[in-house]
């Protein structure tokens, strides 16, 4: 080697060390990018990309890769080769925790017959042997039979062994002669906001609303395995159908530690808006703390309860039941009660979130409400559900800015014997979700899991076919409340991100939002609705982090 080739050397070494390290840094510039695909950025403008551009967990561009190819490096590209993205799909109405520990227990979902239920009851028991038999899912208006179980079948397979088997609502229990037994429940007794069913002077073991809790109170608090368990089986399988955020709607100050510590230690990644429940502890709790946010956990609402289920005829009327006369329900707290809730959560400033359905239980929470509110407003308090409204009320939630967080998925369920329950003329202003969007121009949309199914794919196809799964009825059920494909996706998106004050954060593909997104394998924007609910998640993402892969 000549001696000018020498003294090049240095040179070219270090000229190749800098086009390296420019290389490097253009590399690293974003951490990753996904083109060619169809993206549903669901803006104000309802626009889509085929582009867009992730770093440090949050969304940095979206438009075409012609421009963002050129101007970002990415650590990892991914073509879409034509597959629809979505924004993060939200479940605004949810009991997440309690769904996780009903993974750990009988599922009595679609259970024909009462005897299946001990059936399936009894191999759940032969596999676990000890403690307290817990079920949950078990409906009698999809047997053959539809009225209560009796309890006499679990006396004979249990004589004692307690056992408790929820209805798929939640609003109804069957237990056996064991269980009353520990919680010293008597023929006769009688409870507020609930009923203890008795007949010809016996217990049958069927217990309503409030009733639940007494027993419930007596089962054992899950160990700390078993909440943590629950709380990521829950998180795996809603990753599984796309959701990356979840209201869970009813928990203690005690869970939100646990979520919190879960959170910190990096396991739980789903993102929880958690409604506390109706106890004093809970509303000392926030109180003292006040509104509570981070990035994956936000508390500033309570979960309120006014009456109980239409299924198992808790719902309050204004009038009789069709099918029970002289029945009207009942509600599940004093006037009084509710009152002094809303005075005093309007005075701290925290969300109220109600469930009601029955009209004379939405009339009274949408008057208390509308005492308090004071006409428009911003304060975004909740009637969850809001299933059955009288034609006059409906109005109550506009003049209030009163928001009806809705689960499409109980018309179709509930439709082949709502009007049994309610009589025609109640039954058409009953789960009218496009009548009920009107009133303030946004709605949000959620399952109810574990009473449907934690699918936000069938929550769509209910919202927009008004159809259950097997596709009945033909031409859909009060087909006047339908909703648009696009008001469904922004109801399972951006507006469910606003009923939880976070529409700054989530709930669409923007810059600046966090990198939550979900990749289907057909677009539900365009497939024939018989499709929808055969459409699969391909990827879920958080903070641009893959948190499930359909393999």
């Amino acid at each position: 080697m000549s001696l000018s080739m020498k003294k090049l050397l240095p040179i070219l070494l270090m000229m190749s060390l800098f086009a390296i390290t420019s290389c490097q840094q253009k590399e690293y510039n974003a951490d990753l990018l996904l083109k060619n695909g169809v993206i549903y950025t669901v803006d104000k403008n309802f626009t889509t990309a085929n582009t867009l551009v992730v770093k440090g967990g949050k969304i940095i561009a979206v438009g075409s890769a012609d421009t963002l190819e050129k101007k970002y490096m990415a650590r990892q590209v991914i073509d879409l080769q034509g597959k629809p993205v979505y924004p993060g799909l939200i479940d605004a109405h949810a009991h997440f925790y309690q769904y996780g520990l009903s993974l750990q227990n009988a599922n009595l979902i679609g259970t024909a017959s009462w005897q299946a239920v001990c059936d399936t009851v009894a191999s759940y028991a032969r596999k676990n042997t000890d403690g307290w038999i817990i079920g949950r899912g078990w409906d009698q208006n999809d047997w053959e039979v539809k009225k209560n179980p009796d309890k006499q079948k679990l006396d004979s397979l249990f004589p004692v062994r307690p056992v408790m088997l929820t209805r798929v609502d939640g609003h109804a229990a069957i237990v056996n002669q064991a269980a009353l037994n520990i919680a010293g429940i008597k023929p006769g007794q009688k409870i507020n906001g609930g009923e203890i069913e008795t007949v010809n002077g016996k217990l049958t073991g069927v217990l309503l609303d409030n009733a639940v809790g007494i027993v419930a109170r007596k089962i054992p608090v899950p160990s700390d395995q078993q909440t943590e368990s629950a709380l990521l089986d829950a998180q795996r399988n809603c990753f599984q159908v796309g959701l990356t955020t979840v209201d869970d709607c009813g928990l203690s100050a005690n869970m939100v530690t646990t979520i919190e510590q879960l959170q910190h230690k990096g396991v739980l990644k789903m993102r929880m808006y958690v409604m506390l429940s109706d106890r004093p502890e809970n509303y000392d709790y926030l109180f003292k703390r006040g509104v509570f946010k981070t990035p994956g956990l936000n508390v500033r609402g309570f979960k309120v309860y006014a009456d109980g289920a239409l299924g198992s005829r808790g719902a309050c009327l204004l009038a009789d039941y069709s099918d029970q006369k002289n029945w009207k329900g009942f509600l599940l707290s004093s006037r009084q009660h509710f009152e002094q809730i809303a005075q005093k959560l309007a005075a701290k400033g925290f969300q109220m979130c109600t469930h009601a359905i029955g009209d004379s239980a939405n009339r009274m929470m949408l008057q208390i409400y509308a005492k308090v509110l004071k006409g428009k407003n911003d304060r975004r308090w909740r009637i969850e559900h809001s299933q059955v409204i009288a034609p006059e009320d409906f109005k109550l939630f506009g003049d209030n800015s009163i928001i009806p967080s809705v689960q499409p998925s109980h018309a179709t369920s509930d439709m082949s014997w709502a009007g049994q329950r309610l009589g025609a003329k109640r039954l058409k202003t009953s789960y009218a979700y496009k009548q009920l969007l009107e009133q303030n121009g946004w709605m949000p949309l959620g399952t109810d899991f574990p009473v449907e199914n934690i699918n936000p794919l069938y929550t769509f196809y209910a919202a927009v076919e008004r159809k259950d799964l097997k596709g009945r009825p033909a031409k859909g059920f009060q087909m006047e409340n339908a909703l648009t494909r696009e008001q469904a996706l922004r109801g399972m998106t951006i507006w469910a991100a606003k009923a939880n004050f976070e529409e700054n954060e989530k709930g669409s593909i923007e810059v600046g939002k966090y990198a939550d997104f979900v990749v289907l394998d057909k677009d539900i924007m365009k497939v024939p609705g018989a499709e929808l609910p055969g459409v699969k998640v391909l990827n879920t993402y958080v903070n641009g982090d893959k948190v499930y892969d359909q393999k």
